[in-house]
């Protein structure tokens, strides 16, 4: 049996990525199977079924686009009045559908959270984890923290990047339609050769997307170790805050060391890593913020020659100009999300780092070292 200097004195291997995310879906998707899982998917169907009216509705919408703007290019009183007519339904419903999406998906987060949350508590506190976890080694720092927060994070992001996947690809299809059926071809006439672009629209909406996540992924490639070492950074400023105050109240031990110097310290490595983490913000955001102003007017230039050739009408510039920036919009998901995957992404990585250390205990430390009188480890859940 080996001794506790022993246990301190090991080699930490730290786990790639693989196998953090593996640990951590091992313990957060129980919540998929166990007795919760009728109500889990039941509000899954509701989400799915939502997205689904919800692209109806926008489908619809886009159609309203294209006959209120011919009925304003042909002067057309009586249309639109009955072009604003229809759109009062159409409002009212995405509306609804707006509400009631939000409604469901965070009590599916809150429900998924509740579970994790619990089981980890569990799991920390069971057969005295939480004292016996100093004597192995490991990346565990502020178990409680990551518990509250980082586990919240870690089950709040899946749905909303799931759901926002799905409709993303049901909207990149649904309106790719109206791209190419709509966009027809671009004849084009260079150095007295002409050429005929069939989808045009539907290529450069494509090219553009790409264009867009390659510069997210070239700029922000280490957004996820950033991030998690911005996490342990705050993670450890409370915890040397919560050090101090326990010695002013006398629960622990005063090892005479100045606390304006530790709270300082700690406080200077946040700062720092703060600033890395805003620059790289700061660059994702040129990209991002560039994309929202160039987006529609790249939608309705790419109209404009066949408008002028009097081969589209003003209302099918602005439909196909409204259907572009929602392509886009699809298929820069992955633009749009990436600061929010690297934010998953640590948040698991430290609750699934908590959760391994956790699993050495019950290998490395039986609980007899700390407790005679605690109950024998049981493997984890």
């Amino acid at each position: 049996m080996p001794s506790n200097s022993q246990v301190l004195n090991q080699t930490y291997l730290i786990p790639d990525e693989k196998r953090l995310l593996a640990r951590f879906w091992q313990s957060a998707s129980g919540f998929w199977r166990g007795r919760t899982a009728w109500r889990a998917w039941l509000l899954v169907f509701a989400l799915v079924a939502t997205v689904l009216l919800q692209l109806l509705t926008q489908y619809r919408l886009n159609f309203w686009n294209r006959d209120f703007f011919n009925a304003i290019g042909f002067k057309d009183e009586a249309g639109l009045w009955s072009q604003a007519l229809r759109f009062v339904p159409l409002a009212a419903a995405s509306l609804t559908l707006t509400v009631f999406s939000v409604w469901a998906r965070m009590t599916l987060q809150r429900s998924w959270r509740e579970w994790v949350s619990g089981h980890l508590y569990d799991y920390w506190l069971q057969d005295d984890r939480h004292k016996r976890l100093r004597f192995v080694s490991g990346d565990y720092e502020a178990p409680e923290f990551r518990i509250a927060e980082d586990a919240r994070i870690a089950t709040d992001l899946p749905i909303d990047l799931v759901i926002g996947l799905l409709s993303s690809l049901l909207n990149a299809v649904t309106f790719i339609g109206i791209l190419w059926s709509v966009g027809d071809s671009l004849p084009i006439t260079f150095h007295g050769i002409a050429v005929t672009i069939p989808g045009y629209l539907v290529i450069a909406v494509i090219a553009y997307s790409f264009l867009l996540s390659g510069g997210i992924m070239l700029i922000a490639s280490h957004l996820t170790r950033v991030m998690e070492e911005n996490k342990r950074t705050e993670a450890e400023l409370r915890s040397v805050g919560t050090h101090v105050r326990e010695r002013g109240e006398g629960m622990v031990a005063d090892n005479n060391k100045d606390p304006r110097h530790l709270v300082g310290a700690a406080l200077k490595a946040v700062i720092a890593i703060w600033r890395i983490y805003l620059w790289q913000l700061m660059r994702m955001t040129v990209v991002t913020a560039s994309s929202v102003l160039l987006t529609p007017v790249i939608g309705l230039l790419l109209c404009v020659p066949k408008y002028l050739a009097g081969s589209m009408s003003l209302g099918e510039v602005v439909q196909v100009a409204a259907a572009f920036v929602v392509v886009q919009g699809a298929f820069g998901w992955f633009t749009d999300n990436y600061a929010r995957l690297a934010e998953w992404t640590s948040s698991a990585n430290r609750v699934a780092s908590l959760l391994l250390a956790l699993d050495q205990v019950e290998r490395t430390i039986p609980a007899a070292d700390d407790d005679p009188t605690a109950a024998a480890a049981r493997n984890p859940g």
